[in-house]
């Protein structure tokens, strides 16, 4: 059992592993049979960066590879399939920098544009087509290299720049529609009698574009027969066709060598027929081997030479009035080669006839006499050939030399020079007989008594040839500069060969390129530079405004303008610019400023000259003692009392301008040292005593002069004070209060009306008691008065005048030198010296002896100064002279030429003037000629035939006449006439002449005339006639034919023109124009002043001249100058104008720091671009504030008390004097001065708080009481202030109390309060005030204040003293630099010169001028003004051109079809220049001086071929005109394809028969530029019955068939089923019958209209009617009358306002027109009841008493 349970365990493991192997099997299966991904798949990063040791493909890369599982989770790499695991290495390539040059994108071009709905399945194109459809095109773009083009890996050039893109987005259009034009008018019937056809064509406007419909038939035909045909109508057509090319005869021996040939290829059968053999082109060459093989005339003997001598080029010449009949003008003589054409009327017949041959024996004498003639010709050229040998041999060998060269070009130059190969040949063309089918038929069978000429001379075409290229020539730059313009160098290859015939033209024959000099050698260039000269002195005058320049001639200062000029000067390329002005007196000439390629320097800027600071001095101080005026010597008895004062500023240069500063006044007694009392001490009582008569002891101190304490021996010859008798009050005593200090002294000096005082007072504080006292003194005696100052006002001292100029010292040695200013203006040379006035002077009277003042202090008269340098002009040399314009530009006068130098330097302390003259003049040399060149046209040579081989069968064969071709030279020529290369010509001057032209022998039966002569002189206009004449010449005037003067005219006659002409003005007036001033030279840029730019000027309108045809002609024939001038005037600028500034307010506050405040008012804004205000104030907006901080002194004013009054008792112990009392005096507020309370002023300037007591009441003491003196001050409370502190006061006991009697306190305290009595002090400052400037400065550098204040805690400022004593810090600055920007004005240029015209010719055209900023406005400045540009209008001149006129029609000479010739002109019109005039016809002269040219084009085209149908053909129209150039548009927008343009060819049936031989119209496209957008709308007609016309129209007005969308195609049809057959019924537009207008519809059930009735009216009942309370509407038929009601009463009346026929009675009209004029009555007569009477009106008050401020407009700006 163990066994089988091991092998059933066995068996179960192998079961369940091959379960598991199924499954695994059966899901792999599933996963790649059911097409799943693998689970387990490799995955790859991207290539790392190529890494190898050598730039290029030797390179590898590396890149991450792992085995992911399919949920996206990374195993093992076992899991995956080995052999499909991707490479992690690979070889690559390694790009470097270098490669960047290798290595491009290579770009494809863009595929056609895909629609995107074929690329994307989902997306589907929209039904109707609006705008376009959104399409993609692709390209391929790829690595290659650039020298072979080879593709490379992207990744290369992906290293340097990102793959462009592969594809882009495009806009495919809507299907654009193909759009013809209307019909012409139908033609007349193509046949006059039989069945024809009648045609009209239309053209086409705008081709079909992408896949649009195609063009419909552009020809519609219908037959016509105008008539039955009588007789045989002839059904062939002779028939010409194209003329051969230009073929070269063969030589007498070819033909002859080709003669045998010839026959033995001749056919044997009718060979007489040469009409046949003409009509083959392959037979050419036997016509001309049969004409060489006919034995020759004599004639015809001289027709070969005379070919042979033109052949050779010979000098034969010919009459040129043979070829230019009548004196045509030169370019119809393109078109018309002469009058008389070559008789082509001969009978046919005659083509065909042989001339009889005579025998070789009558012709031998003939032979041998040109043997004869030959050899005789020929002994004439030996003779000239040996004489011109034997003059040559005279002429040097130079000589011989310049005479060769000059006939080889003239030979190279002439046509048959090897430069031109001129070669007249022939063409021929062929004449066929065709039938109206078309077939071509025997010849025979057209029948024409003369057939067309078959051959013609022609010249053989050759195109332009050119040598090879030459060498390049040198550089035109032979020096080195890095910076600047490179130069070129030039090669150039010579004609070999001319265009002739129409060839080729010639290519360009001169080629550029840019080049830098060769070699290392090369100089440094020439490079132009700008120089300045030094700057001007600084000018404050042009900164003023208008309001400010009237002020007077004072001193200015401030901010003001330097200008200077700047030049341009040549220098090395080498050397740094330096725009700089020049130094040690480097002069540079000056060039033209158009060289200096860099911006020029500024030539102005702002400066500032210092303002002078006036001295400040301090008040005086007192006078002081009687001193000696020198204390070492004191012999003088004589002294002086002074008083000082002090600077308290530093004033500019020095205190020599400052006033005096001391005064004396003489006194006697002086002394230089004297006792000062310092203070008296106590009373002490006589005998030691308590109370009664002492002394007091002064307390004395040793003072000087200056009142400085020195100690006392000085003073032991001074009296010492003696002590003061006092008395101390005993109790029953009178007790006085002390006696006050003594007044300042009233005066300062004394004289007759004034003494100096000094007071001092004293109080009763207690009366005595009875008479055991002492009494009190009288009133009087309580005041002392003493004199002081008593000394005469007398008052001396030393007045000083300025300082002069300095001056050289005459005991110094001269070193004042002429230097340079390189340091600034401040450079002195030497010491020098200057003196000043000095005298005394007294007081109010004058000058005075000197020994009246101190001698001590007597000022200098004398002080050393520093002489300036004295610095000399430097000035440029004279620059070149003005080129002088060319002679041929010179108007016949004479032009100056102008050179100048430019001051560098001005001249400054003594230096060397500049030199008067700075410019010269001079008259320019007039040149002989203008430089230029000129083709030359030589003389026509001979008449050169076809060969007569060729037309020996044609007609006048047997004469030398007929057509040819004649040839002439032409040359190039300077305009003085010398030789030129013709090179030079084809580049430089007009089109080349023709060389070659038709010419036509006469024959003898022509008629040869001579030119016209000249019209007879007319004596005068409109009057008479004048005639011309020509006459027959030669033979002519033998021939009867000739003498038809209705052919051949010989006399002219026309009226003579009569020319009115007047002037008409044109054009708008230019702008008002200032008549010009003096212009600067070119060689400096000056800086534009205040130059004159407003007043009066001038405007100009254009003038011109009309004949009596309305054609415009030269102004002159008008005697008008070509203008109307009129006055007019510029306004000039006017600035702001303000008041002057009004005076300072006071300051704001009497005590520390306040405002004060002035103002200007607004007197007059600005207008026309004057300077602007100043910001207003928001209030008022008319003033200007100024606000500055100011200090005042809490000193200033003070509180002045008088001592107190008499005690008033007012209690009841009278007899003692004593108890309650009041005592009172009087406080006023005093303006404090250096000497004392001088002038009673308000009292709110005196501080309120520190105010005395004006009364007081206390307890006057009695006898015996104690008596105590008035407090003392309070002591000072400690900082900081608490509640700790206290401050006290005493009094002094003036009087002892009596026996059993005490003194109150002598002592008092109170706690210190914050704010109350205690204080904390701080410093406070100010703001900054504005920016103060001197009076004298109207901008740049001022000074702008603050101040400094010392405020209390409680906000009070106190004096500065209190903030001093408690030595708080003040570091803060109380002045300040500051800067008023200046208010420049905006600086322009000159005026430039003025422009040409705009145009050359013509109305509108203008002259211009402009100039520039060259100072913009700063500040307040005048602004610029915008008229930065001026305009005045040219003379009208007539504008000329030449235009072609219509072509002829095709004519085909001596045939009824096939190829001809169409003819025009070329004439001369003159206009306008405007688009509205199309010209008039003029005479040719008038275009005389303009180059033949066509609407630009030169190559004048008067015939070209033209086909003429033969009847019955079917043919093709000519090429229609371009179309306008039209874009492709939606709503109006270019949806950027281009533009495009056709042009069509309609086809034109003649014969019903040959319409299957028709060919196809044709149509051509072309791109164009500069295109316009085209609308198309439907258009539609009123409706006429059932139907209307219904068109498309362009935007432009023209009606066209196509463009417009057939879907919105209106109906044109309005058709009704079934048909409208009801009385009053139509079709309406929505195709349903309806009623006519005034009726109404009647519908049946089923919607169809039953009947038309009349609009229903309104029915009015009238009396007895019994339904009149009814209003009732119904219809009304008047054709069937309503029957009457019986039994009714009365009749009823109806309103019916239309008629029978739909229109509205008469009667309704008048009704409504008195309805109206009843309701305009009611209405007019409702306003005026209700309208308000009018106020009497108030006289205006005189707008002169107008305020200011209403004058103002509130611009704050301005």
């Amino acid at each position: 059992m163990g066994m089988l349970g091991l092998s059933w365990g066995a068996l179960l493991r192998a079961a369940w592993r091959t379960v598991l192997l199924c499954l695994s099997a059966w899901e792999l299966a599933a996963q790649t049979g059911g097409g799943h991904k693998p689970l387990y798949i490799w995955q790859t990063g991207p290539w790392g960066r190529c890494m190898g040791s050598e730039c290029g493909p030797g390179g590898s890369q590396t890149r991450a590879v792992w085995c992911a599982h399919s949920e996206g989770w990374t195993t093992l790499h076992t899991n995956c399939n080995q052999s499909g695991q991707p490479d992690n290495q690979q070889s690559c390539f390694r790009v470097c920098d270098w490669h960047k040059d290798l290595y491009d994108w290579q770009l494809g071009a863009w595929n056609q544009c895909v629609p995107v709905s074929i690329r994307n399945a989902g997306v589907q194109r929209p039904a109707v087509c609006t705008r376009g459809d959104e399409g993609i095109q692709t390209r391929e773009v790829g690595c290659v290299q650039k020298s072979n083009g080879e593709q490379e890996e992207d990744a290369i050039c992906e290293y340097f720049e990102p793959k462009p893109r592969l594809e882009q987005a495009c806009l495919i259009p809507c299907p654009h529609d193909c759009v013809v034009s209307e019909f012409s008018m139908w033609t007349s019937c193509s046949k006059t009698c039989g069945m024809g056809l009648l045609n009209r064509i239309r053209f086409v406007l705008a081709p079909p574009l992408f896949g649009g419909a195609t063009c419909p038939n552009l020809t519609e035909f219908q037959t016509c027969q105008l008539r039955l045909c009588e007789g045989e109508v002839s059904l062939y057509s002779l028939r010409v066709g194209h003329w051969g090319p230009c073929s070269i005869p063969m030589p007498r021996q070819a033909r002859q060598a080709d003669q045998p040939l010839r026959q033995t290829n001749k056919p044997p059968k009718e060979t007489d027929k040469v009409s046949k053999e003409r009509d083959k082109p392959s037979r050419e060459t036997e016509k001309m081997s049969k004409g060489g093989d006919k034995p020759a005339t004599a004639s015809h003997r001289q027709s070969s030479e005379a070919e042979k001598e033109a052949n050779e080029g010979g000098k034969i010449t010919s009459d040129a009035d043979m070829q230019h009949n009548n004196g045509e003008r030169r370019l119809k003589n393109r078109a018309k080669p002469g009058e008389k054409l070559p008789k082509v009327n001969r009978k046919l017949g005659g083509a065909h006839r042989k001339p009889d041959r005579p025998s070789r024996q009558a012709d031998r004498p003939r032979r041998q006499k040109k043997t004869k003639n030959k050899e005789k010709r020929e002994k004439i050229r030996q003779k000239v050939r040996d004489r011109l040998r034997e003059r040559g041999k005279v002429k040097d060998p130079e000589t011989r030399e310049l005479i060769k060269k000059k006939r080889t070009k003239n030979r190279e130059n002439r046509p048959g020079g090897k430069s031109w190969d001129l070669q007249v040949g022939y063409q021929t063309r062929d004449v066929t007989c065709v039938h109206k089918n078309g077939s071509v038929e025997a010849l025979s069978l057209c029948s024409q008594e003369m057939l067309p000429v078959t051959f013609q001379a022609c010249v053989l075409t050759k195109d332009c040839d050119v040598t090879g290229w030459s060498e390049w020539s040198d550089c035109s730059k032979e020096c080195y500069n890095p910076n600047g313009p490179k130069g070129q160098r030039t090669r150039t290859r010579r004609v070999s060969q001319f265009p002739i015939g129409g060839g080729a033209d010639c290519p360009e024959l001169e080629e550029n390129e840019p080049c830098k000099p060769l070699g290392e050698g090369a100089p440094p260039c020439t490079v132009h530079s700008w120089k300045t000269t030094e700057w001007t002195e600084c000018r404050v005058d042009v900164l003023l405004s208008q309001q400010d320049r009237r002020r007077g001639n004072q001193t200015l200062c401030g901010g003001g303008i330097q200008t200077r000029e700047a030049y341009c000067v040549q220098s090395s390329a080498d050397a740094a610019p330096q725009p700089g002005p020049l130094r040690n007196k480097e002069a540079i000439r000056p060039m033209d400023s158009d060289l200096c390629l860099a911006a020029p320097p500024n030539t102005a800027k702002l400066c500032h000259i210092s303002c002078p600071v006036e001295c400040e001095v301090s008040s005086w101080s007192a006078w002081g003692p009687c001193t000696y005026e020198n204390c070492q010597d004191q012999s003088a008895k004589k002294g002086f009392k002074l008083r000082k004062r002090k600077i308290v500023n530093e004033p500019m240069g020095g205190t020599g301008n400052c006033p005096h500063l001391v005064e004396a006044i003489p006194c006697e007694e002086p002394s230089c040292f004297d006792w000062l009392v310092l203070q008296l001490e106590e009373c002490i009582p006589d005998n030691e005593k308590k109370c009664g008569p002492g002394t007091q002891i002064p307390q004395v101190q040793c003072v000087n002069s200056d009142g400085a304490h020195v100690e006392q021996q000085p003073c032991q010859d001074a009296i010492l004070p003696m002590p003061t008798v006092c008395e101390v009050p005993c109790p029953k005593d009178c007790a006085l209060s002390p006696w006050t200090p003594w007044s300042r002294c009233s005066h300062t000096c004394s004289g007759k009306n004034s003494e100096g005082k000094q007071i001092r007072a004293r109080s009763i504080l207690a009366y005595n008691a009875g008479e055991g006292g002492l009494r009190c003194p009288n009133i009087s005696a309580l005041q002392e008065v003493k004199t002081c100052n008593d000394h005469p006002c007398t008052v001396y001292h030393w007045q000083t005048g300025s300082w002069g100029q300095c001056i050289e010292d005459a005991y110094v040695p001269a070193t004042n030198t002429s230097v340079d200013r390189t340091g600034g203006d401040d450079a002195s040379c030497s010491v020098g010296m200057q003196t000043r006035k000095v005298i005394c002077v007294r007081v109010n009277v004058g000058q005075v002896p000197p020994k009246k003042c101190p001698e001590s202090l007597r000022p200098d008269t004398v002080r050393p100064c520093l002489l300036p340098c004295r610095r000399d002009c430097v000035v440029t040399p004279y620059s070149d002279w003005s080129p002088c314009p060319p002679a041929c530009q010179a108007g016949g006068t004479k032009k100056k030429q102008v050179r100048k130098r430019i001051v560098i330097t001005s001249p400054a302390n003594g230096g060397q003037d500049c030199p008067e003259v700075l410019t010269q003049e001079r008259e320019c040399e007039a040149a002989s000629v203008c430089p230029g060149l000129r083709w030359k046209t030589h003389k026509w040579r001979r008449c050169q035939l076809v060969p007569w081989s060729v037309r020996q069968d044609g007609p006048a064969a047997q004469e030398t006449c007929g057509p040819g071709m004649q040839v002439r030279a032409v040359s190039c020529r300077k305009q003085d006439g010398g030789q030129a290369d013709v090179e030079a010509c084809l580049t430089f001057a007009s089109s080349m002449p023709p060389v070659t032209q038709p010419c036509q022998l006469p024959c003898q039966e022509d008629c040869q005339l001579s030119s016209w002569s000249r019209f007879s002189p007319c004596s005068a206009d409109c009057v008479g006639v004048r005639s011309r004449k020509r006459t027959l010449i030669g033979k002519s005037k033998k021939q009867d034919q000739c003498k038809n003067h209705q052919v051949y005219p010989i006399s002219e006659t026309q009226y003579c023109p009569c020319n009115k002409y007047n002037a008409q003005p044109v054009g708008n007036w230019s702008d008002c124009v200032l008549p010009d001033g003096r212009m600067e030279g070119q060689l400096g840029m000056r800086v534009q002043g205040d130059i004159k730019e407003c007043g009066q000027g001038y405007r100009y309108q254009a003038m011109g001249c009309y004949d009596q045809d309305s054609r415009i002609v030269e102004t002159s024939r008008c005697n008008s100058h070509g203008y109307i001038e009129e006055a007019c005037i510029i306004p000039c600028p006017s600035d702001c104008k303000l008041s002057e500034w009004s005076n300072w307010s006071r300051c704001s506050k009497s005590c520390g720091s306040g405002v004060k405040v002035r103002s200007k008012w607004l007197r007059e804004k600005p207008y026309n671009g004057g300077r602007p205000c100043p910001k207003l104030d928001h209030v008022n907006q008319a003033q200007v504030y100024e606000v500055v901080p100011c200090l005042s002194d809490c000193g200033q004013y003070i509180w002045l008390a008088e001592p107190w009054s008499v005690w008033k008792v007012s209690n009841v112990q009278l007899k003692d004097n004593c108890g309650q009392g009041v005592q009172t005096r009087k406080v006023r507020c005093m303006l404090n001065t250096i000497d004392g309370p001088a002038d009673h002023v308000e009292d709110y300037l005196c501080d309120p708080e520190d105010m005395p007591l004006g009364a007081r009441s206390s307890l006057l003491p009695c006898p015996e009481d104690c008596v105590l003196s008035d407090w003392g001050a309070w002591s000072p409370c400690p900082l900081p202030c608490n509640g700790n502190h206290s401050r006290g006061r005493t009094a002094r006991t003036l009087r002892q109390p009596g026996q059993d009697k005490s003194c109150p306190p002598n002592k008092e305290t109170e706690p210190c309060k914050h704010n109350s009595n205690c204080f904390h002090y701080s410093y406070n400052i100010t703001d900054w005030s504005t920016c103060q400037l001197s009076d004298r400065a109207a901008c740049g550098s001022g000074i702008r204040t603050r101040m400094l204040d010392c405020v209390r805690s409680d906000s009070k400022s106190v004096d500065l003293r209190f903030c001093r004593e408690l030595g708080l810090e003040r570091t803060w600055p109380m002045n300040s630099s500051c800067v008023v920007e200046c208010p420049v004005n905006c600086q322009l240029s000159d005026w430039s010169p003025w422009t040409g015209c705009t145009r050359s010719c013509g109305l509108g055209g203008t002259l211009w001028r402009r100039r520039a900023v060259m100072q913009a406005p700063q500040g307040d400045g005048r602004p610029c003004p915008p008229q930065m540009e001026q305009w005045k209008p040219c003379l009208v001149k007539p504008c000329y051109r030449w235009r072609y006129s219509t072509w002829s029609e095709c004519r085909s000479e001596g045939a009824q079809c096939g190829e001809g010739l169409r003819f025009r002109n070329v004439s001369c019109f003159v206009s306008d220049g405007s688009a509205q005039q199309d010209g008039s016809l003029v005479d040719d002269g008038l275009c005389g001086d303009l180059e033949p040219s066509v609407d630009g084009d030169t190559h004048i085209v008067l015939q070209e071929c033209c086909t003429v149908p033969c009847p019955g053909e079917c043919y093709l129209t000519d090429w229609t005109v371009w179309s306008p150039c039209q874009l492709s548009c939606v709503s109006g927008d270019d949806l950027g394809f281009g533009s495009v343009q056709v042009r069509s060819r309609a086809v034109v049936p003649q014969d019903p028969e040959n319409l299957s031989q028709c060919p196809e119209q044709e149509l051509e496209a072309r791109p164009c530029t500069e295109g316009q957008c085209f609308e198309y709308k439907w258009r539609t007609g009123p409706w006429r019955g059932s139907s209307r016309k219904v068109w498309c129209q362009r935007s432009d007005g023209l009606n066209i068939t196509g463009g417009c969308p057939m879907a919105a195609k209106p109906i044109a049809d309005r058709s009704c089923d079934p048909p409208c057959m009801k009385p009053r019924s139509v079709c309406t537009a929505a195709g349903v019958c309806g009623c006519e207008e005034g009726f109404t519809e009647v519908m049946t059930s089923d919607g169809l209209l039953d009947q038309c009735t009349l609009i229903p009216v309104l029915e009015i009942p009238t009396a007895g009617d019994n339904k009149a309370d009814v209003k009732t509407i119904r219809a009304f038929n008047p054709s069937q009358p309503e029957a009457s009601t019986p039994g009714r009463v009365g009749r009823t009346w109806f309103l019916q306002p239309f008629g029978p026929d739909g229109k509205m009675k008469t009667w309704v009209y008048g009704v409504a027109a008195g309805a109206f004029v009843l309701l305009v009555f009611i209405i007019s007569m409702t306003y005026l009841a209700c309208k308000k009477p009018k106020r009497p009106q108030r006289r205006q008050m005189n707008n002169r008493l107008k305020p200011l401020t209403l004058a103002y407009d509130g611009d704050a700006d301005m």
